[in-house]
Formats: C-alpha cells, structure tokens, sequence
C-alpha cells in the first residue's frame, strides 16, 4: 500500500504517542531527500524518525540503526538545526485524512522567547516534500522549492504562506455516517464503484477501496449503476466499521509476500491478500522500515544476480535441446528388438526359404502372431541373418550410450532448475556469490586464473520447531549436501518438496525415537521444505521425508542431487514458523 491518509492516520497516531514531548537532540540529512530526527522521548532514551521525500517511495518511520551523516551538512540541516535542535516536540498530527504529518515543534528564538514552529512532511508522489513553516503558516524554506515554473496551484518559497491544495472536493471519510449520504456521494459516480469510492472520499486509495469492495463482495471494477440495492448496502456496511476504527487508532499493521517477495503492507487486515503470505508485525514504523528494508533487498538481489540467470536460463535452454535430440535417438533405437527377432527368425526357419526371395512369413515365439520378415534379394539368408544381428548391435550400443546421455542431461536440467531455485529466494551478496561458486565448480563460468580474495560465506538456514527441535535449511545446492551429509545423523529426518527443486532439510531428533516426536515437528519441518521450494506459492505441495541413513548420494552427482527409495509423503501448505 502507499502511503495513502490511512496509512498516514496510523504512522501520525503511532508517532504521536512515542515524540510527544521528546527533545530534538540532533538533525542529520543522510540523502539529499532525507531527514532523519534523533529526539530523546520522554521514557528515557533517545529514538529516531526518519521522514523521507523520496519521489519513488516517500515514507517516515522510528528508525532503530542509525544512518551516516555527511561531513558537509546541506543548507536546509544547518537551518532546522538552529530553530528545532533542542526543541520540544508539542504534538504530531495529521490535517484531515491528507497525506501530510505535521509536526509542532517549541523552541526558544534568538530573544528568548517560545516560538512553535511546525516541519511538514507530505507524501505526495513525486510532489513529496518536507516543509517547515513558522506559527503564522509562513514558509520559512523547504526541502524542494517549488517556484511557479514548476508548479503553478502552489509555490512553496521562502515567505509564501503555506496551504494545502484541494485540487479535488472530496468529504472527510471519518465524518460520513449517513447511509444515504454515502450512498449518495459514490453512486452517483459513472465508472467503476473503486474509482468511485476513493474518488469520493480523502485518504482512501484505490487499494483501500479495492479492499472495502472485496469485504462488501462487489467486483471493484463493476460500473457504480450495475451495483443493486443490497450490494450499495453492503459496502457501507463495511465502509462504516473500517472509518470506526481508524476514528479509535485500532489498526493491523502487516507486510505481505508473494513467493517470498515482498509486494505490499498495510494497517489492517485485507482480505483481499488471503491467498497471499501475511506476516503481522508490531508497530507501523516497523512494517514500514521492514517492507523498504525487505523490497530494497529483494530487488538488489534480482538486479545483483541478473548476469547469473542469464547463465543459467542459457544452459537450461541448451540442455532442454539436448534432451530433445536424444530422446529422439532413444526413441529410434526402440527398433533394435525387431531387428534382432528378424535374424533369430532368419536363423530358425531360413532353411525353407529360398534365396532370391524378397520375404518370408514366420510365427513370432514371443506373441504366437505371424510375422513378414523382409529380406534383401541380392543376399544369402545367412548374410540377410547377419545383416539384421549387425543392426540390432549397432542399435542397442546406440541406446545404451543415449540412455546414458539422457540420464546425464535429465540430471543437469534438475541441477540447472535447483540453481534458478535457489536464485529466486537468494537476498544478500553471499548467497549469490555462494551460488556463483558453485557455477564455477560445475563447469558454466569460467574461473579466473589467480587466487581470489577469501570471502564470508553464507550459513545453512536455523530454525526451531515449535517442540524445539532444531531446523536446518540448505540455500544453495553445496549447502544442500552440508545439511544433509555433515549436520544430519543417520537418524535425524530429511525433508524436500517431492518433484521440485529446492532446500534440503534436516530436523535433528536429539537421539529420540520416532514415535518420541511430535508430529507437529514434522509437520513445521515439511512446512519449511515445502517454503523453500520453487513449488512455494501453490495451496498444498507434497513433501518426501525419511532418515538421513536412507539418503544416498551418487557417485559424481552434481551437488544437492541424491537418491533415495523408500520414504513417507505429507501434503502440506508451505510456511515458516511464527
């Protein structure tokens, strides 16, 4: 979700309650569009906001890690320095349900006397901006100057007096309670009822209004005129609690994943994200700082590993083709038994058949059936026999040696699809640089000659079930071997989604006996292969388990690849532990 006025509601009331009476300490710039507030609150202590005007994703947080300041503080630092560092923060609040937070600061002038001045941070796309105006609503100078050049509703320069633009007439969402005024206001809109919706009221986004129609079960992009009586009900019905709540600060705030990416956050709980993977989180500062801080790695890690699945997508196209092609000589070869039956036949009943004879007719002792047997006029029936046995011979080398080619080219693909795998769910640089080894090793990057710089390398995955059973997750296929062969004993219990790609997993058993185990630890454990698998975003994927003693690794396999013949399956949705 964007920082849309519910969202903006929820960070205000949130921010409120922590700085509200804190003391400014401290004011850094860490980017140019940042600024970032150390206050000490009044709990004891000191905690800082970070409010950004980043045009692609504007936010404001409490912000646990520090961030580094540069050496030179910018203009706009030095100025907020002299009129709030050292300030009391009176109030933090939100005008209306706008995207703004405003927040009164006292601090003492060059006279001696209290003055309240306020820093304004909008989140307004790319027109977001961090203001500061004096107690007479007067510019005093911004983050982004904005002269009439550029904007002609709304110069924002030192001097001018601040306001906020109403560009659109909407109503005060949390003021509506009227039925019919509602009903009213949104329907008698053309398009559909979403547009509608956050057309008609302030600091409702198309994803909260999408959200509304979801829980009033209306398709949000129906026509308002198609909606009937009970449906434009309905909606109300569930626009009423939802603005209740926000009245009274009572909110949800959550991260929502799809695959493992990060996709959005909210304040509440959407059912429009219930086939999705929500994870509830304890403030909204916290789902905020984790969503960027999850996204902005995510998406490194895709951009970091793009040269890798080049690689990678390459290979797995070229040993597709490679196995097109001996599938085909395999499926050729399938001929070499009629071959060898016809020089067994000539062998049999030849002695009837005269030479010069184009074919002879025999029972097949294999099916009783009767049989033609062509035969080549200008040789022997002896030579017609030995002809047959040559290409029987010459056929069956031949499918042994693309047998064995298929089975080699099936078990590459499985290792190249593992690979993407393990691509897709790595987040930091060493895990990528981890699977860049094992491409190296495996023959499809070359290795640099020299010796190259020892590196930290990345750590098999840990949990703990539930029951206290300690989890193991491989990242990559070498940690796939790790897991299995060098952390799991004989009798620790291997996991791995059944058909697909994926993790390795061991839940160790402390030396108890099966029937010791709860099967909520093997359910957790399955829960967890089934997550790290490339079969994770499917309802219900079936796992394999068995004892570690009962996995076995080819000899020269490719890494992660093993065997095994005799295990238990569950089905299972896939999950980490709470």
């Amino acid at each position: 979700m964007a920082f849309d006025g519910v969202t903006v509601h929820a960070l205000a009331h949130e921010l409120n309650e922590t700085f509200t009476d804190g003391h400014i300490s401290k004011i850094t710039q860490p980017e140019n569009d940042e600024v970032l507030l150390a206050v000490k609150v009044r709990e004891g202590g000191t905690k800082r906001l970070l409010i950004s005007a980043s045009a692609s994703i504007p936010r404001a947080f409490i912000m646990e890690d520090n961030k580094t300041a540069p050496a030179m503080a910018p203009a706009f630092t030095m100025l907020l320095r002299k009129h709030l560092q050292g300030g009391r923060i009176k109030r933090i609040y939100q005008p209306s349900l706008e995207r703004i937070i405003n927040i009164e600061v006292e601090h003492r002038d060059e006279m001696g006397d209290l003055r309240t001045k306020t820093l304004i941070a909008e989140f307004m796309g790319k027109h977001s901006n961090i203001i500061f105006i004096d107690d007479k609503g007067v510019v005093i100078d911004s983050l982004k100057r904005v002269p009439s050049t550029v904007s002609s509703v709304r110069e924002i320069l030192p001097g001018r007096d601040y306001f906020i633009p109403e560009t659109v007439a909407k109503k005060d969402p949390l003021k509506e309670t009227d039925r019919d005024g509602f009903i009213m206001e949104v329907f008698s809109k053309s398009g559909s009822v979403m547009k509608a919706l956050y057309g008609s009221y302030t600091g409702i986004s198309p994803a909260l209004a999408t959200e509304l129609c979801v829980r009033a079960d209306i398709d949000p992009d129906m026509s308002t005129a198609s909606v009937g009586v009970d449906g434009r009900f309905s909606l109300f019905e569930e626009f009423l609690p939802m603005m209740a709540a926000i009245r009274e600060d009572s909110y949800l705030p959550s991260i929502i994943f799809d695959g493992g990416r990060p996709v959005d956050f909210a304040v509440y709980e959407g059912q429009m994200y219930r086939d999705l993977d929500v994870k509830v989180m304890g403030s909204v500062s916290e789902a905020v700082e984790a969503f960027y801080r999850e996204r902005d790695l995510y998406d490194r890690a895709r951009a970091r590993s793009a040269d890798l699945r080049r690689i990678v997508a390459n290979a797995i196209e070229r040993t597709s083709k490679k196995i097109d092609i001996q599938s085909k000589q395999v499926k050729d070869t399938e001929k070499a038994d009629k071959y060898r039956l016809y020089g067994e036949l000539i062998n049999t009943y030849g002695y009837s058949v005269k030479d010069g004879s184009a074919s002879f007719e025999a029972e097949d002792y294999n099916t009783g059936k009767t049989v033609t047997v062509p035969l080549d006029r200008d040789l022997s029936v002896h030579e017609n026999a030995n002809k047959y046995f040559e290409r029987f011979a010459k056929l069956k080398r031949t499918r042994e040696a693309a047998s064995k080619q298929l089975e080699a080219s099936r078990m590459e693909l499985s290792h190249l699809q593992s690979v993407l795998t393990f691509l897709d769910m790595a987040k930091t640089k060493e895990e990528l640089e981890d699977i860049r080894d094992e491409l190296v090793n495996t023959g499809y990057i070359k290795k640099h000659a020299g010796k190259g710089k020892r590196r930290e390398k990345s750590e098999p995955m840990h949990f703990v079930s539930t029951d206290g059973f300690d989890i193991y997750v491989g990242r990559n296929n070498i940690q796939n071997d790790e897991v299995t062969f060098k952390i799991g004993g004989g009798s620790d219990w291997w996991f791995h989604a059944k058909k697909y790609p994926g993790s390795h997993v061991i839940m160790k058993t402390k030396g108890l006996a099966t029937k010791d185990i709860p099967d909520r630890a093997f359910n957790e454990a399955g829960q967890i292969a089934a997550y790290f698998s490339s079969a994770r975003e499917q309802e219900k994927v079936e796992i394999d388990y068995l004892q570690r003693r009962d996995v076995k690794k080819p000899a020269g396999a490719a890494p992660g690849y093993v065997i095994y013949y005799t295990n238990y399956s569950m089905a299972i949705k896939p999950g980490l532990p709470q």
